[in-house]
């Protein structure tokens, strides 16, 4: 009797596995890692839309979502249908890949050591795709927990190795030795800034932000490098109503901070995202 009760409350654990967490599973079995990308990001601040495409073996799938998690997730609901529809109808095969088992596989070691770590999961992100099509030449950009590594390929599979390559690389070479022991700067709350006594925030609140061609890029940049966030600007491919480009700026604090700017040129833009998350910033830090 025990033993069943054991082997319900085993079942209830699966099943509250998520897709995503299954498939990973699955990838470990296969030796062959799930690897997701995001395709677009796009819609309003207040409505977001993201759309990711996961990679096992040789099955690829999209989905999307309003947040990166649901859309990685229907992806990889999606995987695990057609894996599934796969294995039935090919039981004899073991649904091994080629590079099944294969130890080297960057992609792999690099997603399995951001899971023993609890760090976020690598995303790849297709940066420039050129060439004909009997030539193409792909561009795709690794990033994990603030670093960014791009490599390249004759196909999507092989950019995203060399990225995940180049991202082991760089975080052997920060460990200072072969075996990995970086680990991520600490999230800055955006709370703790209201006690920070460090320098280029007390600048910040004694600064008016309305000094004319003040450079705010670099004034985010400084506060960053102080604090330990990171900065990333996003272009957005759709000009304004009135012509102008526009942008969003991502800092890595936590809750993450994202601000919005628009400008006649796109580092205007850049610059005008820099001080709207400067005057969030400030207000923030100068609450009591």
């Amino acid at each position: 009797m025990a033993d069943s009760h054991v082997m319900t409350m085993a079942h209830q654990r699966c099943q509250e596995k998520t897709p995503i967490q299954i498939l990973h599973e699955y990838g470990i079995k296969i030796g062959s890692a799930p690897v997701y990308e995001l395709i677009q990001a796009d819609g309003d601040t207040h409505q977001p839309s993201f759309l990711f495409s996961v990679t096992i073996g040789e099955v690829t799938c999209k989905g999307q979502g309003s947040t990166k998690k649901a859309a990685k997730h229907e992806a990889a609901e999606a995987a695990l249908k057609l894996l599934k529809r796969d294995t039935q109808q090919n039981d004899q095969r073991d649904g091994l890949s080629p590079e099944a088992g294969d130890g080297s596989n960057p992609v792999g070691v690099l997603q399995e050591l951001a899971m023993q770590r609890v760090w976020c999961l690598p995303e790849y992100v297709v940066c420039l795709e050129a060439g004909p099509d009997h030539m193409k030449e792909f561009t795709i950009t690794c990033r994990l927990e603030g670093l960014e590594e791009s490599g390249t390929g004759s196909s999507k599979k092989l950019a995203r190795r060399a990225a995940a390559e180049r991202m082991l690389g760089k975080l052997q070479s920060l460990s200072g030795s072969p075996e990995i022991t970086w680990s991520p700067p600490s999230r800055v709350h955006v709370e703790s800034l209201r006690q920070s006594t460090a320098e280029k925030i007390s600048l910040l609140r004694r600064t008016p932000l309305s000094i004319p061609n003040t450079d705010y890029i670099q004034m985010l940049l400084e506060i960053s490098l102080e604090l330990g966030f990171q900065v990333t600007y996003i272009d957005i491919d759709e000009l304004t109503v009135n012509g102008q480009y526009q942008c969003l700026v991502e800092l890595s604090t936590r809750p993450v901070t994202v601000c919005h700017g628009t400008g006649m040129t796109s580092s205007n833009a850049h610059n005008t995202a820099a001080h709207n998350a400067l005057q969030y910033l400030k207000m923030v830090a100068s609450k009591h």
